[in-house]
């Protein structure tokens, strides 16, 4: 497997719990259509990257988070991803508040499943912290006359060119409950925690009747796991439903 070396060129707090760190490398492959394309960020150990690093088999790779690409400009070949920072644990959080231009990651991908339908009548953008780079991309992607109904649990509101609902992380699904939808079919992306996630699938399937065409949605994380363990849990449960 081939892994895509970046180095970091300018980093930047833009809320006191968000670092947005822009990368610079050769050639990025990274434009797949979608807006909530992600990449696998694989990080350094004490001694640094391996030389050997193309040819590890999966399970001896360097610690890797999956991350949703803010913003990729091709002709400056810039890549933007936004971290949550929240003190000295975990991985990708530390490191971003740290990062100094010059400092290499390497990744894997890019995946991605959802861009905007172009011939929805309107768009429902849901989710937390860990959705917001993927909302963020959605929004820009989407023509000035779109229309957009957007709920985010944050208590750190970023700048965005349409009006967001920000809400505590606890009220995102009672607020979609009592949202007033607009006439129209709609197409909805709703990421974030599994529990808020499961939620908003039952109501908005049930309570509001959307197929599933018309639903992007699943968990990015669960409340008390780390990542690895959680996308282990995520596979298992794949693997059940075959």
């Amino acid at each position: 497997m081939s892994a895509t070396r970046i180095q970091v060129r300018r980093s930047e707090r833009i809320t006191p719990h968000m670092v947005r760190v822009t990368f610079a490398g050769d050639g990025l492959a990274v434009d797949n259509g979608f807006t909530d394309r992600y990449v696998k960020l694989l990080f350094p150990g004490e001694g640094g990257f391996p030389d050997n690093l193309d040819d590890l088999p999966r399970d001896q790779l360097p610690p890797r988070r999956t991350y949703t690409i803010r913003s990729h400009d091709a002709d400056s070949g810039e890549l933007t991803i936004d971290f949550v920072h929240h003190g000295d644990s975990g991985l990708a959080g530390p490191w971003a508040a740290s990062a100094k231009p010059g400092d290499e990651l390497y990744f894997l991908g890019p995946g991605g499943a959802y861009a905007p339908d172009p011939t929805a009548d309107w768009h429902l953008l849901v989710g937390d912290e860990s959705a917001l780079p993927a909302i963020g991309a959605a929004i820009d992607a989407l023509s000035p006359a779109a229309n957009v109904v957007a709920v985010v649990g944050s208590a750190e509101p970023q700048p965005f060119d349409r009006e967001v609902r920000w809400v505590d992380p606890a009220d995102v699904v009672d607020t979609v409950r009592a949202l007033t939808f607009p006439a129209g079919r709609v197409h909805a992306f709703v990421h974030g925690e599994m529990g808020m996630v499961k939620e908003l699938r039952g109501h908005l399937t049930g309570d509001r009747g959307l197929d599933r065409e018309q639903l992007s949605i699943s968990g990015y994380w669960r409340r008390g796991l780390h990542e690895d363990a959680f996308q282990a849990e995520k596979r298992t449960t794949a693997g059940a439903a075959r």
